[in-house]
């Protein structure tokens, strides 16, 4: 079986962008190995992929690969998810140019959001992908991005093996850099604008007797873009280590990520916003004593009248901030994984996962501060909004792969347990500035909800991959089943004063079941490198948690009124595509049509820039079905060895199927139906060009995304725009100085101003007066050097 993939060396590739098909879950993970795939792609070191890449023949599904040399085209330290945005059918958005802020990181692929999609990393699971997660972490607090693998973007159909509950539509299935065979160095160090610096250093110990390993780290810092003079500062700090022990008929592998990151937010905008205020709106800081004069308008305290100082226009005073916040994350993940060939035709694997994180948010926001003392003297007008999270879970998986005759059966299963909390408090003891970067000490005032959840979480499949006429035909079929269970309670907290019940979360289970969720795909090789597929799979998502998009995020009152009727949000997918491979030019064309059933919406009356709560009196409801129609087409075009070009094109109507009834004190049925979905671009547009020559290489990448809405009568969004980024390098070994380059990097090469992000919580069904608090400013250009040296 080993006949049905082919293999392309890197020089047939976009900077070794790979136009794949799915080589089994196990070519990019070691949870299902796949015994189909070449032994030297399976156990041999991933950095061989620069090298030897699958590229699909005889695969099912729609799937992109991206390998470390697209790195080049963005700064070091770019997030894997911002990378992916060449892709087609993808909108990876961040505010900042590396995509590692995460308030800001979203993801939008065939119609479905970051939250709908599946992430792993070497086959443990990353959660849902949520801001302010319950169930994992990014990619990039995950994996430093120089110690990247590849990742496989499964466009439409993940899958079977991944373990996912969120994975409505595809996913993204990163693998880590094995350690290297030979010992080696690696090091960089970074400069670039808004006063950015980022140190990377990697050492190989090289294999000795079977056993290899890796330790690396990396520091960056970065301030905002916006105008604030100061408390404006991100950070992150983190290690990775990997060792293997491989030995005749297996390996055993260790992995460890330890990530510290601070992170300095930017405000959301509304179009309102925009037009008074600019793109670049930010807070006072340092300026404190303007601050104060504003906040003293928005206390009701009888000494603060005499006091506010109006903000000038055309600010209003529900504008001003001291700054948006700081964002801390912790995390601890580790893995043990084992890889064992029984016969050459029966393998299993088994890995142990643990994954810890401690999270906070902190911000300046208007209240009344008396320090706990009777005097009156050194009030303030302003408190400190504490928000904290914890994530503490474990995890087991486990899979076999036997071929036997023209089949390859594959099974495994995926059970996880996790606790996690969040809780937000209101410290009343400000006296002055300073900054929020850091946990902060002592007992908070009061809190306004503090809520634990304990998941369970159990998946198994099945698959049968068989193999007919002499190979040229194939086909998947199979099935998974799916239990999970989130049970939510409200608790004290650690507050002087605990939660009242007007603003407290609720108590309360949901649980997500589906023991038969089927799968079914068939390859035609019709002739030589022309090939034809087509996929059929159904998915369920669990409910999710989190403060802001979890529906058990709501009062005791309402959650008594509508938990027993909350169904679970599914998915039917369909996606058929053509391949072409020869030679040098690769051609990939797909098509899709997706139904979404029974989508989870929140209706919140709050204003949006005040911070979701029950008090607001938000809730949960199923409010439908989005159908999603489109197609995507790449090519690859690679004349000489020294040059090539990739161009990508997508189009997506994904609309609502239903109108809208909208309740906050009245209802109201909102025209929707056969409008676009919100945050979906219909029209996708991307190409790179790439040229190496003697030590110099040069990568330029265009990107146009169409016009996106906010609202789900489609009355406000935003129009399409286009943006560049250039990548430039100069190999110095080519005048003697081995191992020694240097590159610089300029993302968003024209400047161009652009809504990124859209904040998913506050989405309305219109917005007349452009008063939606809801995007984030794009970063204007910014410019990155960065020496490098590798032995």
């Amino acid at each position: 079986m080993v006949s049905r993939f082919k293999r392309l060396s890197v020089a047939s590739l976009l900077a070794g962008t790979a136009l794949s098909g799915w080589a089994g879950a196990a070519a990019a993970e070691t949870t299902a190995a796949d015994p189909a795939v070449d032994q030297v792609v399976q156990r041999s070191s991933v950095d061989q992929l620069d090298e030897i890449v699958v590229v699909g023949s005889g695969q099912t599904r729609s799937v992109s690969t991206l390998t470390p040399a697209n790195l080049e085209t963005l700064p070091p330290g770019t997030s894997v998810q911002k990378a992916l945005n060449f892709l087609p059918g993808v909108s990876a958005q961040s505010i900042d140019a590396l995509g590692v802020n995460e308030q800001s990181l979203t993801l939008q692929v065939r119609g479905f959001n970051t939250t709908h999609l599946g992430y792993t990393l070497d086959g443990v699971p990353l959660g849902d992908g949520a801001y302010n997660n319950y169930n994992g972490l990014t990619i990039s607090r995950a994996l430093i991005s120089e110690n990247l693998g590849r990742a496989d973007l499964a466009t439409g159909i993940a899958g079977l093996a991944i373990p996912s509950t969120s994975n409505l539509g595809g996913a993204l299935i990163y693998t880590s850099r094995n350690p290297s065979r030979s010992f080696g160095l690696a090091a960089s160090q970074g400069f670039g604008s808004e006063a950015s610096k980022r140190s990377f250093l990697r050492v190989d110990t090289g294999e000795h007797n079977g056993f290899s390993a890796y330790v690396s780290g990396q520091y960056s810092e970065q301030d905002l873009f916006v105008n604030q003079g100061d408390y404006k500062t991100s950070w992150g700090r983190q290690f990775n280590g990997k060792a293997m022990y491989r030995f005749d008929r297996g390996a055993i592998t260790a992995f460890a990520d330890l990530s510290r990151t601070n992170q300095a937010d930017d405000a959301y905008l509304s179009k309102d916003m925009l037009n008074r205020l600019g793109w670049d709106w930010a807070g006072y800081a340092p300026d404190w004593q303007s601050y104060l004069g504003v906040a003293y308008c928005g206390v009701t305290n009888p000494t603060a009248t005499a006091k506010c100082v109006a903000a000038p226009a055309p600010q209003k005073n529900s504008d001003v901030t001291f700054t948006n916040g700081q964002i801390l994350r912790n995390d601890d993940l580790y893995y043990l994984a084992g890889d064992y060939d029984l016969t050459d035709n029966l393998k299993i694997n088994a890995k142990v996962y643990r994954h810890t994180d401690k999270g906070a948010g902190n911000n300046f926001i208007t209240g009344w501060s008396t320090q706990g003392t009777t005097t009156t003297a050194d009030d303030v007008p302003v408190q400190i909004r504490d928000t904290r999270y914890t994530i503490d879970r474990s995890g087991v998986l486990g899979g076999l792969s036997w071929v036997f005759g023209p089949h390859h059966v594959q099974a495994g299963f995926w059970f996880e347990d996790n606790t996690s909390s969040a809780a937000r408090y209101i410290r009343t003891d400000v006296t002055g500035p300073f900054s929020l970067a850091h946990y902060l000490d002592g007992q908070p005032a009061r809190a306004q909800w503090v809520q634990e959840t304990d998941w369970e979480t159990r998946q198994f499949y099945i698959q049968d991959t068989l193999s007919l006429l002499n190979d040229a035909v194939t086909v998947d079929f199979g099935f998974k089943s799916t239990y999970a269970k989130s049970d939510a309670k409200a608790i004290d907290g650690i507050a002087a004063t605990p939660p009242p019940a007007s603003s407290q979360f609720a108590s309360g289970s949901l649980t997500a079941k589906d023991n038969f969720l089927p799968e079914i795909g068939l390859h035609w090789q019709v002739a030589e490198g022309h090939e034809l597929y087509a996929s059929y799979a159904e998915n369920m998502a669990m409910f999710q948690g989190g403060f802001k998009l979890g529906p058990q995020s709501v009062s005791q009152a309402i959650w008594d009124l509508q938990g027993q009727y909350l169904k679970p949000e599914t998915s039917k997918s369909f996606d058929a595509g053509y391949r072409y491979i020869s030679g040098p030019l690769q051609v990939a064309l797909a098509a899709y049509r997706v139904k979404f059933d029974d989508r989870l919406l929140q209706y919140n009356p709050c204003p949006t820039n005040q911070q979701q709560n029950p008090g607001c009196g938000n809730s949960f409801h199923n409010a439908g079905s989005v159908t999603s129609t489109g197609v995507e087409l790449g090519v690859l075009w690679k004349p000489t060895p020294w040059f090539n070009w990739y161009n990508s094109a997508s189009y997506s109507k994904t609309t609502y199927d239903d109108d809208l009834n909208w309740c906050t004190t009245t209802c109201v049925v909102k025209a929707t139906a056969g409008k676009q979905q919100v945050d979906t671009p219909k029209e996708m547009l991307s190409s790179v060009v790439t040229v190496n020559w003697r030590g110099f290489s040069g990568s330029l990448m265009g990107k146009y995304t169409g016009e996106r809405f906010y609202t789900y009568t489609n009355d406000q969004g935003f129009g399409g725009y286009t943006t560049f980024d250039l990548g430039l390098s100069y190999d110095l070994s080519e005048v003697g100085a081995t191992g020694l380059k240097f590159a610089v990097n300029v993302t968003n090469l024209t400047d161009k101003r652009y809504a990124s992000n859209f904040d998913g919580s506050v989405f309305a069904p219109d917005d007349a007066t452009g008063s939606i608090v809801v995007f984030h400013a794009s970063a204007p250009r910014q410019v990155f050097a960065t020496v490098s040296y590798a032995f």
